[in-house]
């Protein structure tokens, strides 16, 4: 059965200080009770012209980021007037609150966060540098994802997912294809999410990064066994190579006018079906399918090419 995609309309501040904490730097300052509170958006907002008392198209369910310039204006305000505008930002329902290049908030602001209950972080990181990374970050938590039963590997560039039924050789023809130089991303199972909305990218589940399982020898550990460089954390999904035993297919391509796609996660993928019978090496075409499809992107077909040149030579016969 094929498994359902799932889409993530929000998570909490808690998922995002386990989820990201560690890689941005997230010491929580105050408002821990309040870590249950659910960011809504993807992407966050600076609050600077809420903490000036204009709140028309405030953006409240991001994630709100706060550098120097709030620091600067908040600290020039009285100490009532600092209160009353960090207040009226609280009152907002805000999901939670981060302060870049680890600047420490106000006593006034720690004290307010910790009575309406928002999580209140800071994080070593410059401002710009913070903003782009929690973007990118909550674009992945918040995108379209499901689980492929496939191998998915580089080749050159080109994202290559290997499926077909269990038993089938997805993983020998990934060791092979590890052997000539390229990279897993992912053995097995794969995730698969939608980036942005126009790209499908690859990844591995944690509890099986750089993991294989070959039949007869078990699980091996792919960077100790091939080195660093024959492991790649994810990938854009580029090509779809399906391996099918030659007597379950019904019609094989021969020349390659008629062009397969797959459809995943609404992202239309070039689809490739190979037979597998004794004495193919599977690696090898999976590798020209690669290469091949890697010419297509630069605007060579070589099937089309050859079927212009037929039409052409037969137009020019006919003029005899």
């Amino acid at each position: 059965m094929q498994p359902k995609p799932t889409t993530t309309k929000a998570i909490t501040a808690e998922e995002f200080y386990t989820a990201h904490g560690r890689q941005l730097g997230l010491k929580l300052e105050a408002g821990q009770a309040g870590l249950g509170r659910k960011i809504r958006e993807a992407t966050v907002n600076r609050p600077g012209m809420a903490l000036m008392g204009f709140f028309r198209y405030f953006a409240w369910a991001r994630v709100q980021v706060l550098g120097s310039a709030e620091k600067a204006y908040l600290a020039s305000l009285s100490s009532d007037e600092r209160r009353r505008r960090i207040r009226d930002f609280f009152k907002r329902r805000v999901p939670c609150g981060v302060f870049s290049r680890n600047i420490l908030p106000s006593r006034e602001f720690l004290e307010e966060a910790d009575a309406f209950g928002v999580p209140l972080f800071r994080s070593p990181l410059l401002t710009g540098r913070l903003i782009n990374s929690v973007t990118l970050m909550l674009d992945m938590d918040f995108a379209p994802k499901m689980t492929e039963h496939g191998t998915m590997v580089d080749i050159l560039g080109i994202g290559v997912l290997i499926k077909g039924e269990s038993g089938v050789g997805k993983s020998e023809c990934a060791l092979a294809l590890l052997e000539r130089g390229y990279s897993l991303v992912s053995d097995d199972v794969t995730r698969v999410y939608v980036l942005d909305g126009r790209e499908l990218m690859a990844r591995s589940p944690d509890e099986t990064r750089y993991l294989m399982e070959v039949r007869g020898l078990g699980l091996i550990d792919v960077s100790r066994v091939f080195g660093v460089g024959a492991i790649r954390s994810e990938k854009r999904v580029d090509l779809v190579v399906t391996l099918q035993a030659a007597d379950k297919m019904d019609d094989i391509e021969r020349v390659g006018m008629e062009q397969e796609f797959q459809n995943i996660l609404g992202i239309v993928v070039p689809h490739v079906r190979i037979p597998v019978s004794p004495g193919r090496d599977l690696a090898r075409l999976v590798e020209v399918a690669a290469l091949d499809q890697k010419l297509k992107t630069m605007g060579h077909n070589t099937a089309k090419e050859f079927n212009d040149r037929l039409i052409a030579r037969m137009r020019s016969e006919a003029k005899r």
